[in-house]
């Protein structure tokens, strides 16, 4: 993210020291109303200097430093400790310009001044090393975050959500919609988990489940991902896109851009915001429609979660095999009855049965994944459509993780099941010329993963 000098719009008038003095992040100091006294008088002396050369804001910093700490015995810890404060509040994002560089940070919510937390591997923890002074200074830092993207957060638009040039996303909300004050969630993009091989080294699914979903891409099958907030939806979107040929004309629609595909032929869409300059809305829908006419091989949608699902179903039906996209759902037959739930709310003149059977022909898998109470992230199940039981759109599960309870550290304990039955899907993977999991479905059992009778999901 690109760092912009701060010194012009500085309101000396919000440093008077508010922060608690308990804070972890000045155990350093002894004395407490000395540092923020110390912070405080080097920042204002720093703006009232106007210096516009960037180069030498470090030597003005230490000039400072040596002037207003002159006569006080400070520590080289104590010394570097204010330099790094000080300097990330010119320079950087205020006292969360080192979470957003440390990699293992994968999320940061800002609830208040003192409040905030940070996942780090799946675990949410109070960081009791970082603060806020106030209200405005989460508004302040939060308006230099998204400044660069074109966006602006004020009581005229007290909301935000946006990418940042990392592939982070950054959504902010602010009084009057904020009770409690401003609320600031940063969700930070991981490079290290771009690829199918990440996720099997961290027991997110297993090798049999990923070669198995490859095939599903190849064989150009239409998939849904599903799971709830935070699960790792988007990252197996992305992981599963880049099983599609590099020969391929690729179409993303996404709320903000998150994908990150690595063939030549892709075609990022966004959608745009009524406030965003003023101008009109572009909704995920209008994308949809308009990507059909964009000669599309592959269409991918980051998320549906509104009318746009019945216009998926139809690219999916008329022709747009391959296809991958997301929702919010916490199952497989939560996700295809949130499905029926947004194609009847944009008000579509279809029976139910008809709608049922749009999406029982479109959609040939579901896969469902979830952040289990210890933090790690998990693909619960891979099911196939496999008709009507009735009325009812009928899946069968092929894999599936089965949890088993909790360890003594708190751990989820469970395993991981290969269901014995040759799934339905697996002739149409053949009759495409796909190949390359033709051992999955010939009984060995020693070398394929624990077996466990059929189940059906009604």
């Amino acid at each position: 993210m690109k760092k912009t000098s701060w010194l012009e719009e500085f309101d000396v008038d919000t440093l008077s020291p508010k922060i608690d003095v308990e804070k972890a992040d000045y155990d350093v100091f002894e004395d407490k109303n000395l540092l923020d006294e110390f912070r405080n008088k080097i920042i204002q002396d720093l703006i009232d200097s106007n210096i516009t050369d960037t180069s030498k804001l470090s030597q003005a910093i230490n000039e400072e430093l040596n002037r207003v700490t002159s006569g006080y015995d400070l520590s080289s810890e104590e010394r570097n400790h204010l330099f790094n404060l000080i300097e990330n509040e010119m320079t950087g994002y205020g006292p969360i310009t080192e979470l957003l560089e440390d990699k293992n940070v994968t999320e940061i919510m800002i609830n208040s001044p003192n409040e905030i937390y940070i996942e780090v591997d799946g675990v949410l923890s109070l960081d009791k090393s970082v603060s806020f002074i106030n209200d405005e200074h989460i508004i302040r830092t939060d308006q230099r975050i998204i400044q660069p993207l074109g966006r602006t957060i004020d009581s005229a638009n007290p909301m935000v959500d946006s990418r940042l040039p990392d592939g982070s996303r950054i959504n902010a909300i602010i009084p009057p919609l904020s009770v409690r004050g401003p609320v600031v969630t940063i969700r930070k993009f991981k490079d290290d988990m771009d690829n199918i091989d990440s996720l099997i080294g961290n027991g997110t699914l297993t090798p049999y489940m990923a070669r198995f979903l490859e095939a599903c891409v190849n064989a150009r099958l239409n998939i849904l991902v599903c799971g709830g907030t935070g699960s790792g939806k988007t990252t197996l979107l992305n992981v599963l896109s880049n099983f599609i040929s590099n020969n391929e004309r690729i179409i993303t629609i996404e709320d903000a851009v998150e994908l990150r595909l690595k063939q030549d032929h892709v075609i990022s869409l966004e959608t745009k915001n009524v406030n965003y300059d003023r101008g009109g809305e572009v909704t995920i829908r209008d994308l949809v429609r308009n990507s059909l006419r964009m000669r599309p091989d592959r269409i991918i949608v980051g998320e549906v979660r509104g009318k746009e699902a019945f216009d998926m179903l139809q690219a999916m039906n008329t022709g747009h095999d391959g296809s991958l996209t997301t929702l919010h759902a916490n199952g497989c037959r939560d996700a295809l009855n949130r499905l029926e739930t947004m194609i009847l709310m944009g008000e579509i003149e279809l029976p139910i049965k008809a709608i049922r059977g749009y999406i029982e022909s479109a959609i040939d898998i579901v896969v469902s994944v979830e952040r289990l109470s210890d933090g790690r992230r998990k693909v619960t199940s891979i099911s196939e459509i496999v008709g009507f039981d009735g009325e009812n759109i009928e899946l069968k599960e092929i894999f599936a993780f089965l949890k088993k309870g909790l360890t003594e550290n708190r751990e989820v304990n469970g395993e991981f099941v290969f269901y014995d039955d040759v799934p339905k899907i697996y002739e149409t993977i053949k009759n495409r010329g796909v190949d390359s999991i033709d051992d999955l479905f010939v009984k060995k059992p020693k070398e394929r993963e624990k077996k466990t009778k059929k189940t059906s999901k009604k």
